[in-house]
Protein backbone atom coordinates (compact mmCIF):
# COMPACT_ATOMS: atom_id res chain seq x y z
CA UNK A 1 0.00 0.00 0.00
CA UNK A 2 1.30 3.45 -0.95
CA UNK A 3 0.31 6.53 1.02
CA UNK A 4 -0.08 9.92 -0.62
CA UNK A 5 -0.49 13.56 0.33
CA UNK A 6 -2.64 15.71 -2.00
CA UNK A 7 -2.36 19.50 -1.66
CA UNK A 8 -4.88 21.90 -3.17
CA UNK A 9 -3.79 25.38 -4.22
CA UNK A 10 -5.66 28.64 -3.68
CA UNK A 11 -3.02 31.35 -3.52
CA UNK A 12 -2.38 32.49 0.02
CA UNK A 13 -5.05 30.11 1.32
CA UNK A 14 -2.21 27.63 0.83
CA UNK A 15 -0.74 28.87 4.11
CA UNK A 16 -3.44 26.78 5.79
CA UNK A 17 -1.89 23.73 4.13
CA UNK A 18 1.59 24.96 5.08
CA UNK A 19 0.56 25.02 8.74
CA UNK A 20 -0.95 21.54 8.51
CA UNK A 21 2.05 19.93 6.82
CA UNK A 22 4.46 21.58 9.26
CA UNK A 23 2.70 19.72 12.07
CA UNK A 24 2.95 16.46 10.12
CA UNK A 25 6.68 16.98 9.57
CA UNK A 26 7.24 17.85 13.22
CA UNK A 27 5.60 14.55 14.18
CA UNK A 28 7.64 12.51 11.67
CA UNK A 29 4.65 11.48 9.57
CA UNK A 30 5.92 10.18 6.24
CA UNK A 31 4.25 9.60 2.91
CA UNK A 32 5.34 7.59 -0.10
CA UNK A 33 4.46 10.52 -2.33
CA UNK A 34 2.97 14.00 -2.41
CA UNK A 35 1.39 16.07 -5.17
CA UNK A 36 0.78 19.82 -5.10
CA UNK A 37 -1.10 22.25 -7.29
CA UNK A 38 -0.19 25.94 -7.47
CA UNK A 39 0.46 27.09 -3.88
CA UNK A 40 0.24 23.43 -2.90
CA UNK A 41 3.33 22.85 -5.05
CA UNK A 42 5.17 26.04 -4.07
CA UNK A 43 4.68 25.42 -0.33
CA UNK A 44 4.39 21.64 -0.38
CA UNK A 45 7.89 21.14 -1.77
CA UNK A 46 9.13 21.98 1.74
CA UNK A 47 7.81 18.59 2.84
CA UNK A 48 10.31 16.78 0.66
CA UNK A 49 13.10 19.13 1.76
CA UNK A 50 11.98 18.66 5.40
CA UNK A 51 11.85 22.36 6.25
CA UNK A 52 8.89 23.01 8.56
CA UNK A 53 8.30 26.71 9.13
CA UNK A 54 9.97 27.84 5.93
CA UNK A 55 6.83 28.75 3.95
CA UNK A 56 5.29 30.96 6.63
CA UNK A 57 8.68 32.47 7.49
CA UNK A 58 9.51 33.82 4.05
CA UNK A 59 5.93 34.78 3.24
CA UNK A 60 5.69 36.94 6.36
CA UNK A 61 9.17 38.41 5.95
CA UNK A 62 8.70 39.44 2.33
CA UNK A 63 4.95 40.11 2.37
CA UNK A 64 5.44 43.80 1.64
CA UNK A 65 8.52 43.50 -0.54
CA UNK A 66 7.60 44.65 -4.07
CA UNK A 67 10.03 42.13 -5.52
CA UNK A 68 7.96 39.34 -4.03
CA UNK A 69 4.42 40.29 -5.01
CA UNK A 70 3.27 43.66 -6.31
CA UNK A 71 1.52 45.40 -9.16
CA UNK A 72 4.85 47.08 -9.81
CA UNK A 73 6.28 43.63 -10.51
CA UNK A 74 3.28 42.85 -12.74
CA UNK A 75 3.75 46.01 -14.79
CA UNK A 76 7.52 45.63 -14.99
CA UNK A 77 7.86 41.88 -15.60
CA UNK A 78 4.42 40.55 -16.50
CA UNK A 79 4.33 38.51 -13.27
CA UNK A 80 2.51 39.59 -10.12
CA UNK A 81 4.79 37.31 -8.12
CA UNK A 82 8.33 38.23 -9.18
CA UNK A 83 9.68 35.17 -10.96
CA UNK A 84 13.40 35.74 -10.40
CA UNK A 85 12.94 36.82 -6.80
CA UNK A 86 10.50 34.10 -5.74
CA UNK A 87 12.00 31.13 -7.53
CA UNK A 88 15.69 31.93 -7.68
CA UNK A 89 16.88 34.72 -5.35
CA UNK A 90 14.76 33.70 -2.37
CA UNK A 91 15.45 29.92 -2.32
CA UNK A 92 19.13 30.30 -3.19
CA UNK A 93 20.23 33.22 -1.02
CA UNK A 94 17.55 34.63 1.32
CA UNK A 95 15.77 31.58 2.77
CA UNK A 96 17.79 28.72 1.40
CA UNK A 97 15.93 25.68 0.12
CA UNK A 98 17.57 22.42 1.21
CA UNK A 99 18.19 20.94 -2.23
CA UNK A 100 20.28 18.06 -0.90
CA UNK A 101 17.59 16.83 1.51
CA UNK A 102 15.02 17.23 -1.27
CA UNK A 103 17.13 15.01 -3.52
CA UNK A 104 17.79 12.34 -0.89
CA UNK A 105 14.27 12.13 0.55
CA UNK A 106 12.66 9.00 -0.98
CA UNK A 107 9.21 10.61 -0.97
CA UNK A 108 8.17 11.28 -4.56
CA UNK A 109 6.98 14.84 -5.22
CA UNK A 110 4.74 15.80 -8.14
CA UNK A 111 3.44 19.11 -9.42
CA UNK A 112 0.47 19.84 -11.67
CA UNK A 113 0.55 22.43 -14.46
CA UNK A 114 -1.73 23.33 -17.36
CA UNK A 115 -0.47 23.16 -20.93
CA UNK A 116 -2.18 26.25 -22.34
CA UNK A 117 -1.92 25.04 -25.93
CA UNK A 118 -3.88 21.84 -25.23
CA UNK A 119 -5.85 22.92 -22.15
CA UNK A 120 -4.79 19.69 -20.46
CA UNK A 121 -3.10 18.86 -17.16
CA UNK A 122 0.60 18.04 -17.07
CA UNK A 123 1.86 15.99 -14.13
CA UNK A 124 5.59 16.10 -13.42
CA UNK A 125 7.72 14.36 -10.82
CA UNK A 126 10.43 16.61 -9.38
CA UNK A 127 13.49 14.72 -8.15
CA UNK A 128 16.13 17.45 -8.07
CA UNK A 129 15.71 20.95 -6.61
CA UNK A 130 17.52 22.62 -9.49
CA UNK A 131 16.57 25.56 -11.72
CA UNK A 132 14.44 23.33 -13.95
CA UNK A 133 12.54 22.02 -10.93
CA UNK A 134 11.80 25.54 -9.68
CA UNK A 135 10.47 26.45 -13.11
CA UNK A 136 7.97 23.60 -12.72
CA UNK A 137 6.97 25.03 -9.33
CA UNK A 138 6.60 28.47 -10.92
CA UNK A 139 4.52 27.15 -13.80
CA UNK A 140 2.19 25.33 -11.41
CA UNK A 141 1.60 28.54 -9.45
CA UNK A 142 1.38 31.02 -12.36
CA UNK A 143 -2.14 32.38 -12.13
CA UNK A 144 -3.87 33.37 -15.39
CA UNK A 145 -4.01 37.09 -16.28
CA UNK A 146 -1.38 38.05 -13.69
CA UNK A 147 1.42 35.75 -14.85
CA UNK A 148 3.29 35.08 -18.04
CA UNK A 149 3.17 31.57 -19.44
CA UNK A 150 6.20 29.56 -18.31
CA UNK A 151 8.08 27.57 -20.93
CA UNK A 152 9.28 24.23 -19.59
CA UNK A 153 10.50 21.38 -21.78
CA UNK A 154 8.96 22.92 -24.86
CA UNK A 155 5.54 23.51 -23.32
CA UNK A 156 3.86 26.78 -22.40
CA UNK A 157 2.23 26.37 -19.02
CA UNK A 158 0.19 28.08 -16.33
CA UNK A 159 -1.48 27.23 -13.01
CA UNK A 160 -2.36 23.55 -12.65
CA UNK A 161 -5.56 24.49 -10.85
CA UNK A 162 -7.10 25.50 -14.17
CA UNK A 163 -7.72 21.85 -15.04
CA UNK A 164 -7.01 19.75 -11.92
CA UNK A 165 -7.29 21.67 -8.66
CA UNK A 166 -7.32 18.55 -6.47
CA UNK A 167 -5.42 15.76 -8.27
CA UNK A 168 -6.67 12.84 -6.18
CA UNK A 169 -7.74 10.75 -9.17
CA UNK A 170 -4.30 11.07 -10.75
CA UNK A 171 -2.59 9.92 -7.57
CA UNK A 172 -4.92 6.95 -7.27
CA UNK A 173 -4.25 6.13 -10.92
CA UNK A 174 -0.49 5.89 -10.37
CA UNK A 175 -0.82 3.65 -7.36
CA UNK A 176 -1.37 5.72 -4.21
CA UNK A 177 -3.98 3.73 -2.30
CA UNK A 178 -4.49 5.84 0.81
CA UNK A 179 -4.42 9.59 0.51
CA UNK A 180 -4.56 12.49 2.94
CA UNK A 181 -6.15 15.41 1.05
CA UNK A 182 -5.65 18.93 2.37
CA UNK A 183 -8.24 21.40 1.08
CA UNK A 184 -8.27 25.15 1.53
CA UNK A 185 -12.04 25.64 1.55
CA UNK A 186 -14.43 24.58 4.35
CA UNK A 187 -17.01 21.81 4.32
CA UNK A 188 -19.96 22.66 2.07
CA UNK A 189 -18.00 24.98 -0.22
CA UNK A 190 -19.29 25.09 -3.81
CA UNK A 191 -17.25 26.82 -6.49
CA UNK A 192 -19.19 29.26 -8.64
CA UNK A 193 -18.74 30.18 -12.27
CA UNK A 194 -15.77 32.50 -12.76
CA UNK A 195 -17.00 36.07 -12.99
CA UNK A 196 -13.78 37.08 -14.75
CA UNK A 197 -14.50 34.96 -17.85
CA UNK A 198 -14.80 38.02 -20.16
CA UNK A 199 -11.27 39.08 -19.14
CA UNK A 200 -10.02 35.51 -19.43
CA UNK A 201 -11.44 35.17 -22.94
CA UNK A 202 -9.65 38.34 -23.93
CA UNK A 203 -6.38 37.66 -22.13
CA UNK A 204 -6.12 34.04 -23.30
CA UNK A 205 -7.78 34.40 -26.69
CA UNK A 206 -4.79 32.68 -28.34
CA UNK A 207 -5.47 29.59 -26.23
CA UNK A 208 -9.13 28.62 -26.76
CA UNK A 209 -8.75 25.19 -25.16
CA UNK A 210 -7.56 26.73 -21.92
CA UNK A 211 -10.38 29.30 -22.05
CA UNK A 212 -12.82 26.41 -22.43
CA UNK A 213 -11.24 24.61 -19.47
CA UNK A 214 -11.62 27.71 -17.32
CA UNK A 215 -15.22 28.09 -18.41
CA UNK A 216 -16.00 24.67 -16.93
CA UNK A 217 -13.54 24.75 -14.05
CA UNK A 218 -16.20 25.22 -11.37
CA UNK A 219 -18.12 22.19 -12.61
CA UNK A 220 -15.05 19.95 -12.53
CA UNK A 221 -14.03 21.26 -9.12
CA UNK A 222 -17.42 20.56 -7.56
CA UNK A 223 -17.54 17.11 -9.14
CA UNK A 224 -14.11 16.37 -7.65
CA UNK A 225 -15.35 17.38 -4.20
CA UNK A 226 -18.20 14.88 -4.59
CA UNK A 227 -15.70 12.20 -5.60
CA UNK A 228 -13.53 12.97 -2.57
CA UNK A 229 -16.59 12.51 -0.35
CA UNK A 230 -17.17 9.08 -1.92
CA UNK A 231 -13.57 8.06 -1.26
CA UNK A 232 -13.85 9.29 2.33
CA UNK A 233 -16.84 7.00 2.85
CA UNK A 234 -14.89 4.14 1.27
CA UNK A 235 -12.09 4.67 3.80
CA UNK A 236 -9.30 5.37 1.30
CA UNK A 237 -9.21 9.15 1.78
CA UNK A 238 -8.96 11.41 4.79
CA UNK A 239 -9.54 15.14 4.43
CA UNK A 240 -8.21 18.11 6.37
CA UNK A 241 -9.98 21.40 5.68
CA UNK A 242 -10.44 24.74 7.44
CA UNK A 243 -13.44 24.90 9.77
CA UNK A 244 -14.54 28.24 8.28
CA UNK A 245 -13.86 30.35 5.16
CA UNK A 246 -10.28 31.53 5.49
CA UNK A 247 -9.97 35.32 5.95
CA UNK A 248 -7.42 35.62 3.16
CA UNK A 249 -7.41 35.91 -0.60
CA UNK A 250 -5.13 34.68 -3.34
CA UNK A 251 -2.95 37.71 -2.64
CA UNK A 252 -2.10 38.99 0.84
CA UNK A 253 0.34 41.60 2.16
CA UNK A 254 -0.58 41.50 5.86
CA UNK A 255 1.78 39.24 7.85
CA UNK A 256 -0.66 38.99 10.73
CA UNK A 257 -3.36 37.60 8.42
CA UNK A 258 -0.88 35.09 7.00
CA UNK A 259 -0.02 33.97 10.54
CA UNK A 260 -3.70 33.57 11.39
CA UNK A 261 -4.34 31.27 8.42
CA UNK A 262 -1.15 29.31 9.04
CA UNK A 263 -2.09 28.76 12.68
CA UNK A 264 -5.54 27.59 11.62
CA UNK A 265 -3.86 24.87 9.55
CA UNK A 266 -1.65 23.89 12.46
CA UNK A 267 -4.60 23.65 14.84
CA UNK A 268 -6.64 21.48 12.47
CA UNK A 269 -3.71 19.10 11.95
CA UNK A 270 -2.93 18.91 15.67
CA UNK A 271 -6.53 18.09 16.52
CA UNK A 272 -6.59 15.34 13.88
CA UNK A 273 -3.08 14.00 14.54
CA UNK A 274 -4.02 10.67 16.13
CA UNK A 275 -6.71 10.11 13.52
CA UNK A 276 -4.15 10.77 10.76
CA UNK A 277 -1.71 8.29 12.27
CA UNK A 278 -4.42 5.64 12.53
CA UNK A 279 -5.58 6.28 8.97
CA UNK A 280 -2.11 5.94 7.48
CA UNK A 281 -1.33 2.86 9.57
Amino acid sequence: MKTGLVLEGGGMRGLFSAGAIDVLMEHQIDFDGAIGVSAGAAFGCNYKSQQPGRAIRYNMKYAKDPRYCSFRSLMKTGDLFGADFCYHTLPKTLDIFDAETFRQNPMAFYVVCTDIETGEAVYHQCDEADDACFEWFRASASMPLVSKAVEVEGRRMLDGGIVDSIPLRYFEKIGYDKNLVILTQPEGYCKKKNSAMPLIRMGLRQYPKTVEAMKHRHEKYNETLAYIKEREHAGTVMVLRPPYPLPIGRIEHRPERMQQVYCCGRNVALQALEQIKAFLK
